[in-house]
């Protein structure tokens, strides 16, 4: 839709009228344009965005039960019982930098909105401006010597425009910028989604990696007693040297985890200490208190697959946009229809300032404008094609993101579920194996048996409890894992309105140049 600004000066061609203090006409051919134009202003081309209705499976997975309970995704964190990771979750939220580049985006998303509905008014701007001068003087030919007076001109006016809608270019617009503040508010919602699964994972991960040091560090100091026992035993002529290299192998091979184990804790607390915006190192002292993995509260009620559509953030963006690059066809159509504004100006001019308001010659230009794209080479119709293939990359993108959150679901549950068996079986295992242990250590002590099988049952309860530990690690992150993929983030309050950077003396004032800086960094003088 083309825009035509009033400007003083001559009269254009489209002003029905110009006159010095006469009241206002308009041309009857002009005026029942101006009526007709504003008769049209309600109509709209393009299509009419409805949210698709999608096909989806009544349940979940090969089961046939489609009654499971909606899932309780408010403050899921809270069911693992740990107040430190709820203290943690509300400080990630309030200075995580992802959540501050999303709320940054739903401003500025906010603002183009305003922005797009500016553009439904009419426009006015002001306009002044102010000669002085003097002709100069002169000798004529006769001798005689004329001296010309100074002489001045002032003008001041306003000038206005109005693109009247007609085929509701400017609408689709503003349905357009109002789709898409929908869109960034939901990429914000899905970023809280992102963080506080990420703070609760590498929170179970801090819990796990400070067990297995823990297991490491009681299983090597148990370990050195049957090496002492082996040593004794040894020079009562009872046990071989090989027998004692083992042991000492074996404790040394146990305690060869730990500093692998304490890089890696050391890793998780600095992801949750950036996560919350604040220096790796920050959180150190304390997270160093040990605390038991968190133990979340199975199973998990689901709902029904179509509940993804509601609850998931990514697949709420991914239909409003759809919804935008609906609107953006409407908006590329409409400019291949006539456009119609309205302009208009008033000027006074004076020869002195103070005239400006009283002895002044005051004129005045108003009319419509008519435009016509008759020929443009294709090119509005190649625009009305993008828009139109634009459109259906966000109707796929939609789609693809509704099997997304269906699948992450569906994984998400038979992960979780066939955790929880490998968990149950390897409590057995470490139970059985702890067992075997103290039997056979028992029975190495008496000379009942050999240290092979102490050696044997040492590794086996070792392996067995750092897997039970990893284990139920895997069965918390899975759980976290389903509570994301259903759609469970952050439903607390959070200010968008405050900005990061708070811009001071932002009015008129002298400029601070800054120099250039050399290759080097430096400032250069």
């Amino acid at each position: 839709m083309h825009r035509f600004e009033g400007r003083s000066g001559p009269a254009t061609a489209a002003a029905a009228g110009r006159s010095s203090g006469r009241p206002l006409r308009v041309a009857p051919g002009g005026l029942a344009l101006v009526l007709a134009a504003l008769t049209l202003s309600a109509c709209a081309v393009g299509p009419e965005y409805d949210t698709p209705a999608l096909t989806l499976p009544g349940h979940w997975g090969a089961t046939a039960k489609t009654g499971e309970a909606a899932p309780q995704l408010k403050a899921w964190w809270r069911r693992m019982g740990d107040p430190m990771l709820d203290a943690l979750m509300a400080e990630a939220v309030a200075g995580n930098l992802d959540v501050a580049t999303a709320k940054a985006n739903v401003r500025a998303a906010r603002a183009s909105y305003r922005q797009q509905v500016g553009s439904l008014f009419p426009q006015v701007t002001g306009n002044a401006s102010g000669t002085r001068g003097d002709s100069g003087g002169g000798v004529s030919t006769g001798g005689d010597v004329t001296v010309d007076n100074s002489y001045g001109q002032y003008q001041a006016g306003l000038d206005a425009s109005w693109e009247i809608d007609l085929f509701g270019a400017n609408r689709r617009g503003v349905e357009a910028a109002a789709y898409n503040v929908d869109a960034v508010v939901n990429d914000l919602d899905a970023a809280l989604l992102t963080l506080v699964g990420d703070v609760a994972s590498y929170y179970a991960d801090v819990r796990g990696y400070q067990a297995q040091i823990a297991l490491a560090r009681r299983t090597a100091a148990s370990q050195r007693e049957t090496e002492a026992l082996t040593r004794r035993k040894l020079d009562a002529g009872a046990a071989s040297a090989v027998d004692l290299a083992n042991a000492s192998g074996l404790v040394a091979s146990t305690e060869a985890n730990i500093p692998e184990l304490e890089a890696s804790l050391a890793a998780a607390i600095h992801r949750i200490s950036v996560l919350t915006g604040q220096p790796p190192a920050a959180l150190m002292l304390r997270l160093s208190r040990v605390k038991p993995v968190p133990s979340p509260r199975l199973p998990v009620p689901r709902g029904i697959p179509a509940d993804v559509l509601t609850n998931r953030p990514d697949v709420r963006a991914a239909e409003r946009q759809l919804g935008q690059s609906t609107a953006l066809i409407g908006q590329a159509e409409a400019n291949r229809y006539p456009a119609i504004s309205l302009s208009g100006n008033i000027d006074t001019t004076g020869s002195q300032l103070g005239n400006l308001g009283r002895a002044s010659s005051i004129s005045w230009a108003f009319g419509p404008t008519l435009t016509v794209p008759i020929f443009t080479g294709g090119q509005l119709k190649a625009l009305v094609d993008v828009a139109e293939a634009n459109r259906d990359v966000s109707f796929i993108a939609y789609r693809a993101s509704v099997l997304t959150a269906l699948e992450d679901v569906e994984n998400a549950s038979v992960s979780l579920s066939q955790q929880r068996l490998k968990t149950g079986k390897l409590t057995i295992a470490a139970t059985s194996y702890r067992e075997a242990a103290r039997l056979s250590r028992a029975l190495y002590e008496n000379g009942s048996t050999s240290f092979l099988d102490v050696l044997t049952a040492e590794r086996s309860l070792y392996s067995a409890e750092t897997q039970l530990i990893q284990s139920r690690v895997a069965t918390t992150k899975y759980y976290i894992a389903l509570n994301k993929a259903l759609g469970g983030g952050w439903d607390g309050v959070v200010d968008t309105s405050k900005p990061e950077v708070v811009d001071q003396n932002t009015g008129p004032h002298f400029a601070r140049i800054v120099p250039p800086a050399s290759s080097d960094g430096s400032a250069r003088p």
